[in-house]
């Protein structure tokens, strides 16, 4: 039994040094029948790496969006003392990004699907599970759906859950329709309407202007953008985004946080200016978070970004990056 597990051990160490080998800091992505992703690392990138957290996109966003972030805070955790080597699996979630270009992935395209997805990635690639799962807004539930299901058990016995779960400005019960404005219900709502191609990002943008939406806004859409011949047409799946969208805003994960796993511990990030929050939330939240620890659970913190709106690796970079990186070290992984 003990030979058995040495070998067990020798050889997901062999594995995890073998995958992290790449010539530079952003390698190229892969477009497998799994997910399509790209890894950031610290420069020099020769080092083996020593643990792995999976960055999560938001809706009709993909994985590049998270890059300048995810290499800003690779370096912080290799630049700190004692260093640690880490890989940013930067994941282009079902019908985003390039894994829009795939096949393979069926509906329902729910949390529960796009969860597995990233399950499906690890076993296809022999990878560790990652110790820690870090996901943006839609990203965020995905993040919690794989979380569940890990302790659930739904991924198999090799299964391990992530040490820690970073849920950034991201709601975690169901999505209230009362004392939203609809935003992101009208912008999807628009663009179902609109052509699949267009001559131009330039006339995209316009015509989101035209319509009432803020440049902001615009830009971002406009950004989704990939060019197909002598037209621009959508980077993502769009009625499989919708159908993503409608399974986000009807998941609750409550349950998750007021027990998560035992070893593992979850964080919540609330942006200070995002208008996705309410009051009634906002309170369950910091009521969670004030609880003693209790040592057949997890542990469940809470934080706040101040100057930023629901775009935090935009708004406030270098304060997400503050509260994450810190307690990321101070993580025993």
């Amino acid at each position: 039994m003990a030979r058995s597990l040495r070998n067990r051990n020798a050889v997901h160490l062999l594995t995890r040094v073998l995958n992290s080998v790449s010539p530079c800091s952003v390698t190229s992505m892969r477009s497998l029948q799994t997910l399509a992703y790209e890894e950031v690392r610290a420069p020099p990138t020769d080092k083996p790496y020593t643990s792995t957290a999976f960055v999560l996109h938001g809706l009709l966003g993909s994985g590049r969006n998270w890059r300048s972030f995810s290499r800003t805070l690779a370096s912080s955790l290799s630049d700190s003392s004692p260093p640690s080597e880490w890989r940013m699996v930067l994941v282009d979630l079902r019908n985003h990004g390039k894994s829009a270009e795939l096949e393979g992935f069926d509906p329902p395209h729910d949390m529960y699907n796009a969860a597995k997805d990233l399950a499906n990635l690890v076993e296809s690639r022999g990878w560790e599970w990652p110790d820690v799962v870090m996901g943006h807004s839609m990203g965020g539930k995905v993040a919690l759906q794989f979380s569940e299901s890990c302790a659930r058990g739904d991924y198999g016995e090799s299964a391990a859950l992530p040490k820690q779960l970073w849920v950034l400005d991201s709601v975690p019960g169901e999505a209230k329709r009362e004392g939203s404005d609809g935003e992101v219900e009208k912008v999807l709502e628009t663009l179902q309407k609109l052509p699949s191609s267009f001559p131009s990002r330039k006339w995209l943008v316009n015509h989101m202007l035209e319509l009432g939406f803020s440049k902001s806004l615009s830009d971002w859409i406009g950004s989704n953008l990939k060019r197909s011949g002598d037209q621009e047409t959508w980077a993502f799946n769009l009625d499989g985004a919708v159908q993503m969208f409608n399974s986000y805003r009807e998941t609750s994960y409550w349950s998750l946080l007021e027990k998560p796993p035992k070893g593992m511990e979850i964080s919540v990030v609330r942006a200070e200016k995002s208008d996705r929050w309410d009051p009634e939330t906002t309170q369950r939240l910091e009521s969670l978070s004030s609880r003693g620890e209790d040592e057949s659970r997890g542990k469940f913190s809470l934080h706040l970004l101040p100057d930023s709106g629901h775009w935090v690796h935009v708004d406030n970079p270098k304060g997400l990056l503050e509260i994450v990186a810190p307690r990321i070290h101070s993580f025993s992984f």
